[in-house]
């Protein structure tokens, strides 16, 4: 297995030498100051996450200001002002080296090369969240991971955060020492204040009463890699969605529906596995690029270890862990950000060693098995949650006024300016 790693990493270091010559040959052409070049999740996102927001911002202050995105797959949707680009070498390596500034919630891949007079941004895909990244993931944090980690990092101008949670955690999680900017999550945007709107487009757009409720289940992305394969962990859940609505119709009244986000790659058996009464009360969102726009809408939000539970929490509905396999999970990662345990009576603190300047109890209840989750849900006591929630939102500083997208927009325009756009 060594033997297959290091040959691994020498294809890598070789290729990556390859893809940087494409990046010099393309400093022929001059950087059009008015471009940025965008990308999510390497290639594999759309529309969304924290650069959709940002980029929503510039062109409403700039229209003339040009976007290039770049998707592995050319049939996702965009607004007429982006022009939707392939993810593959030539083209990144034609599209960054020409754009002014890059935005990004992911790594570029090894070889990506910068040059003088760009500046890039990078908005990472999550906020406050339970799983390890970086150094943290201790062994399990593979060599490549990490050539890939340091290059990236090396590039950076700014990286977006919300909290002194992330200021904290980020460098040695993203091997990241260089400038944070605390201007909140700009995907949050969305989660702040009045939610009327999203929550009757978000009904209206799927056929739903008026006066529905709606819980969303999305359970963190896993994915493994060996030798270089990555694969999506495709373990099912043993949540029983029917008791979860039962329980939280008893608890909270109305007629619940049950909203899912799921790895595409495991959306068709996770669906098949709900019973078939409860279909017509499921709402599948899994192949929408923008998550927040529909977190939005919901009354209720469920998790393992996804950090959109933390988000969900920012709006200030219930929210419940569902850690059914604890044990197994963070023995798999290499450590957790939380204290979570297989005991799920316990308060659950922060990981002193990855923030030791944070001292705070995780809001959500947690439960083991549907037992426990059944029981949690018809415990809930909405007052001691919010008391936790916003005990919680102080403890780490959060930043979650509706304004991130202003700032990190009043960022770059300084940055390509040297003013308001």
């Amino acid at each position: 297995m060594k033997l297959r790693e290091k040959d691994y990493i020498r294809y890598r270091r070789l290729k990556a030498f390859a893809d940087s010559i494409c990046f010099y040959l393309c400093r022929v052409f001059p950087i059009d100051e008015k471009l940025i070049s965008v990308c999510t999740f390497e290639g594999k996102g759309g529309f969304g996450c924290n650069p959709k927001y940002i980029v929503e911002e510039l062109h409403r202050r700039n229209p003339e200001l040009q976007f290039v995105w770049f998707v592995n797959d050319m049939t996702k949707a965009f607004p007429p002002y982006i022009k939707k680009v392939p993810n593959t070498i030539w083209s990144r390596a034609f599209w960054l080296s020409r754009s002014r500034g890059w935005i990004d919630n992911y790594r570029k891949p090894l070889g990506t090369v910068k040059r003088r007079g760009q500046f890039y941004i990078n908005t990472w895909h999550a906020t406050i969240g339970f799983k390890s990244i970086g150094l943290w993931r201790g062994k399990a944090f593979s060599t490549i991971a990490r050539l890939v980690s340091e290059n990236d990092s090396s590039m950076i101008d700014g990286v977006v955060i919300d909290s002194e949670w992330c200021k904290e955690m980020y460098p040695k999680g993203l091997l990241y020492n260089g400038d944070y900017l605390f201007t909140g999550a700009p995907r949050c945007d969305i989660l702040h204040g009045d939610r009327k709107t999203s929550r009757s487009d978000f009904r209206n757009r799927h056929g739903l009463p008026a006066d529905s409720k709606i819980v969303m289940f999305a359970p963190t992305f896993r994915e493994r890699s060996v030798a270089g394969k990555r694969s999506v962990d495709a373990g099912l859940w043993t949540l029983d969605f029917g008791r979860m609505l039962e329980a939280l119709s008893t608890r909270f009244s109305g007629n619940w529906y049950l909203c899912t986000r799921i790895h595409p790659q495991l959306r068709q058996s996770a669906l098949e596995n709900i019973d078939a009464k409860l279909r017509k009360r499921v709402i599948d969102i899994s192949a929408e690029a923008d998550m927040n726009e529909n977190l939005a809408a919901m009354d209720a939000f469920i998790s393992d270890y996804s950090s959109a539970a933390m988000e969900a929490g920012f709006c200030h509905i219930p929210v419940f862990i569902y850690a059914d396999d604890i044990g197994t999970y963070t023995s798999g990662r290499g450590s957790m950000l939380w204290n979570l345990s297989e005991d799920s009576s316990l308060s659950v603190g922060n990981n002193k060693e990855m923030t030791p300047g944070i001292d705070t109890i995780l809001p959500y209840p947690v439960a083991k098995d549907n037992d426990e989750l059944e029981q949690r849900i018809l415990d809930f006591d909405e007052a001691d949650y919010l008391q936790k929630e916003e005990k919680f939102e102080r403890s780490v500083n959060l930043l979650f006024d509706g304004k991130a997208s202003g700032r990190v927009a009043d960022w770059i325009c300084t940055k390509m300016c040297g003013e308001d756009c």
